[in-house]
């Protein structure tokens, strides 16, 4: 297979697949992913978000299939990949013997940066990371938290054409969510970014394209509105009642044939209906009751991810 220097995808994936004995791990996995853009795959747990990045990443050859980086075969170009990538994994690969600083020098030098570049680079991203007071300091005497952000400085040092994100803000609180998504928004355009995560919120804010795999199989992509969109027919609506009304009328609710699901959390009922025109209906049902609101609540994307991979809890 040729992959063409003039495509506009930076990641082109073909039939990749991966097995450890009976176990598919990947099966027969497609995907493109436009060069600059911010692409999120999601995926419950066993999924094969990240076996799919190993092999990406050249750690893991796969069993059979294709796939380049930037136009390069990750097979027989591993080593030019492994210079143009930026990769956070989900394992915390900090040398506990080096300083925080020093650990973004070794990875400097590693990727042959000159010292009078990689200083300033350095303290730049010391400072965004909010990790600059304790630059000097042994990455044990961290936090979760502020080794997950020392790791992330790291991955950008060499300012990587592909960056690979596998669930970057796991621990992070949210202010350093928070700071960490701003900077990845700046890289838009300048870099193309892979991310995986648990935080659906995330992959909304974030991702121009997402991704959806299950079982080693991609089950669903486009961007958000497109996924969305997918949960067509049924709408939700949650009824905000004063005082004590809401306990009378769930039952006269649940019994209409156009109601499809209720809930009640105190005050309030939540109603999944067949279709918007269902309203009226429940309107009507609903008669001189103590109603404060209607609201029709948007589907998420958590609604599509439960919808397409199920409610059980994976191991």
């Amino acid at each position: 297979m040729e992959f063409s220097e003039m495509s506009t995808a930076s990641i082109c994936i073909r039939s990749l697949t991966k097995s450890y004995g009976a176990l598919t791990a990947l099966d027969s996995f497609d995907l493109d992913v436009e060069r600059g853009s911010i692409f999120g795959l999601l995926g419950p747990n066993g999924a094969g978000k990240t076996t799919l990045i190993r092999i990406l990443t050249t750690l893991m050859r796969q069993s059979s299939g294709e796939a380049s980086i930037e136009g390069l075969d990750i097979c027989e170009g591993g080593r030019e990949i492994r210079c143009m990538i930026g990769v956070v994994s989900q394992e915390n690969s900090l040398d506990r013997y080096l300083t925080a600083r020093e650990n973004l020098e070794l990875h400097a030098r590693l990727h042959g940066m000159e010292k009078r570049l990689y200083k300033r680079r350095i303290d730049d991203l010391l400072e965004l990371m909010g990790l600059a007071g304790r630059q000097n300091d042994f990455p044990d005497t961290f936090s979760g938290g502020m080794q997950r952000r020392l790791v992330i400085a790291r991955a950008l040092v060499h300012q990587p054409r592909v960056l690979f994100l596998d669930e970057p803000t796991t621990g992070l609180d949210p202010q350093s969510r928070r700071a960490v998504w701003e900077y990845i928004r700046s890289l838009a355009g300048s870099m193309t970014i892979f991310l995986t995560t648990h935080y659906l919120e995330e992959a909304e804010q974030l991702c121009n394209r997402i991704a959806i795999m299950d079982h080693g199989r991609l089950i669903a992509l486009g961007s958000t509105q497109e996924l969305k969109a997918r949960l067509s027919g049924a709408t939700v609506y949650e009824i905000d009642f004063s005082g004590q009304g809401a306990d009378r009328y769930v039952s006269i609710l649940g019994s209409m044939p156009c109601v499809l699901d209720i809930k009640q959390s105190e005050s309030k009922i939540t109603l999944t209906l067949e279709c918007w025109e269902c309203l009226s209906e429940v309107v009507t049902a609903l008669g001189g009751a103590p109603v404060r609101r209607i609201s029709l609540l948007e589907r998420t994307l958590e609604d599509v991810f439960i919808s397409l991979t199920g409610e059980k809890v994976r191991e």
